[in-house]
């Protein structure tokens, strides 16, 4: 039975010319600008065109692209390698705001023809703002070009077992190589509008059981840590507390600094970037002792597993409908619902 998986991640621009339009692809995306159609196109041009300039000095920083498509096609590669064992499977990866697009992964798909397709967003804790709006566009393309093949989508991930453990190993490689114990661990997670979780979103509800999960996993370590929100734009109220003002009070304090990013799976300009980069500066420009970052999960072994664990236990019901089920059934999951 030949079964195609599709990856899903935001996307990043492959040069410099490709950053406005890339912009303007990720604010014109009706779950980030929640306006009439009519106002986003013209809103979204603006913010994009001001934008602009300051995203491509940060795209100046690692080799004037982002690295996300590279990377996520090796998650690709080593899943697929990871599930050639157990079946026919056939991994495609679709980029949200960028290449490879939706409309155009769609063609491969049907190529390969498969009797089954499972939908994996790369973004272990679910929001609206990534998952459900990869899922929705892949789910309207379906029904657009009339393409109807037994479907289901993991939803979310945030306390899976070999998710866990591969953090878990990624932070006791990190603290192996610190002699000193005055530190802060620093669990940061993308941002989100506050006012996108009291609608519901259950994106930080599952960051916090992600970092409960790694937490009891590493509590004879008897680590000081918190959580923070990074990548805050725009003039409104976001969750909190933000990851830069975290590191300018603890660092005041002269502790160390190890960073988690908790809710990112790859490297891109959010962990090259902005943890590496900018927040680094300003740590040590605040007295910080020292500063460590712990990778991003990438293609751990631990990661891959669970991936492919997923993607093998999940049931498929109903002939042509998209099954949306919580692997987990977190109480908090709008996929409970559907």
């Amino acid at each position: 039975m030949k079964k195609a998986v599709i990856l899903f991640n935001l996307g990043g621009p492959d040069r410099l010319e490709s950053v406005e339009p890339f912009l303007f692809n990720l604010f014109n995306d009706p779950e980030i600008l929640s306006v009439p159609s009519v106002l986003r196109y013209p809103l979204a041009k603006f913010i994009s065109n001001r934008r602009a300039p300051i995203a491509k000095n940060i795209y100046r920083e690692i080799g004037n692209k982002s690295p996300i498509l590279e990377l996520t096609q090796e998650q690709a590669t080593s899943l697929e390698n990871s599930l050639s064992a157990k079946g026919n499977y056939k991994c495609f990866v679709i980029m949200r705001c960028w290449h490879p697009r939706a409309k155009d992964v769609i063609k491969k798909v049907k190529e390969f023809n498969p009797e089954e397709i499972i939908l994996l967003p790369l973004y272990p804790q679910f929001s609206a703002a990534t998952s459900g709006s990869s899922i929705n566009e892949w789910n309207d393309l379906c029904k657009k070009e009339n393409y109807k093949v037994k479907t289901k989508t993991i939803c979310c991930y945030p306390t899976e077992n070999n998710f866990i453990e591969s953090h878990v190993s990624l932070i006791k490689k990190t603290l192996k190589n610190i002699e000193n114990k005055n530190f802060k661990l620093l669990f940061s997670a993308h941002g989100l509008p506050e006012i996108k979780i009291k609608k519901g979103d259950p994106y930080q509800w599952q960051v916090e059981e992600t970092v409960n999960a790694i937490m009891s996993k590493l509590k004879g370590e008897r680590l000081d840590y918190t959580i923070s929100y990074q990548s805050r734009v725009g003039p409104l109220k976001w969750i909190g507390p933000s990851t830069d003002t975290e590191i300018i009070k603890y660092s005041k304090e002269n502790k160390g600094i190890v960073i988690v990013p908790v809710a990112f799976v790859s490297e891109h300009s959010e962990t090259l970037v902005e943890l590496d980069i900018e927040y680094k500066k300003l740590a040590v420009e605040n007295g910080c002792s020292f500063y460590k970052r712990v990778p991003a999960l990438g293609i751990e072994e631990s990661f891959i597993k669970g991936l492919a664990e997923l993607v093998m236990k999940k049931e498929t019901r109903g002939n042509f409908v998209s099954s949306i089920t919580c692997p987990n059934k977190y109480a908090k999951c709008p996929c409970l619902g559907l």
